[in-house]
């Protein structure tokens, strides 16, 4: 197994912590998170890039993780954009970007903009349309940790209530990652000023939209990944991607939900080593 190397990259005028893994000379595969969580999302499916020969990359975006803050507040798409093109000038070569909801509208608005920048694209559950019911449930659940938690347990409890499929983990460590404590309570390690993204995606997802002329952009290589029981990615709203992108590829997941790689890893990873793997060779 190769060790895990914790990175600083430079984004758009602020520090960004990565990690990474797998052979310097590998094709880049460079994984991108959603909202509210961090480069830690994606641990299992680093390890396994790795194993496949790609020089894989975990980004914490800006004020999530051990990122820096926008000194302003500010975390609009732009400003997300503007870090992964900075990002990217210290990549060997385009990756393969692998990004999740937030991470995935980034991707995919930065390779519609310049189709060189990117070897290919996955869409993991993120389209040209969010389904703004589901996208509350999750601004609902990041809004009810702003005042934090007594505990480490008391964090695990609000994660198991907002994700009741999921069995709940043994052991807390892996939470832990995503929490800082401050004072005598446990906060989610994220800037609370974050929270005014969810008005910046709203405006984006009632088109016609920066969201979906970025859709319409797309020349390079894609995938989307869509959890068959997610609540941010309709089948109708899936079916409208690929009429926009018709040269993508597309792979349903039907266990899963929105946060597809945590909920099944295995295909999950079966699905992206496959697409990229075309795409290096």
């Amino acid at each position: 197994m190769s060790a895990i190397e914790r990175l600083t990259l430079r984004g758009a005028g602020l520090d960004l912590a990565a990690d990474a893994t797998g052979p310097v000379d590998g094709q880049p595969l460079l994984f991108l998170h959603g909202s509210g969580q961090t480069r830690q999302s994606w641990g299992k499916a680093l390890v396994e890039a790795a194993r496949h020969g790609f020089r894989a990359i975990s980004l914490d975006l800006r004020g999530h993780g051990d990122s820096d803050w926008s000194p302003d507040g500010r975390y609009d798409l732009d400003l997300f954009a503007d870090d992964l093109r900075a990002v990217l000038t210290q990549l060997e070569r385009p990756p393969v970007v692998v990004g999740a909801s937030l991470g995935g509208i980034v991707g995919m608005m930065v390779a519609a903009a310049d189709p060189t920048a990117l070897r290919a694209l996955v869409l993991v559950d993120i389209t040209a349309h969010v389904d703004m019911e589901g996208a509350n449930e999750v601004i609902a659940f990041m809004s009810a940790g702003a005042d934090g938690f007594a505990s480490i347990e008391e964090a695990a409890d609000a994660v198991s209530a907002y994700l009741p499929h999921r069995d709940k983990p043994r052991s807390s460590k892996g939470l832990a990652k995503n929490l800082r404590q401050r004072g005598d309570r446990w906060y989610w390690h994220w800037d609370p000023a974050f929270m005014s993204m969810g008005a910046d995606v709203k405006q984006h997802a009632e088109g016609p939209t920066v969201m979906e002329s970025a859709a319409r952009g797309l020349t390079i290589p894609t995938l989307l990944i869509r959890g068959g029981r997610s609540r941010i990615v309709t089948e109708e709203g899936a079916r409208a991607f690929m009429e926009m992108v018709p040269h993508a590829d597309y792979v349903h997941i039907d266990g899963a939900h929105h946060m597809v790689a945590g909920d099944a890893n295995d295909a999950f990873n079966d699905a992206v080593f496959a697409f990229a793997d075309r795409q290096a060779g």
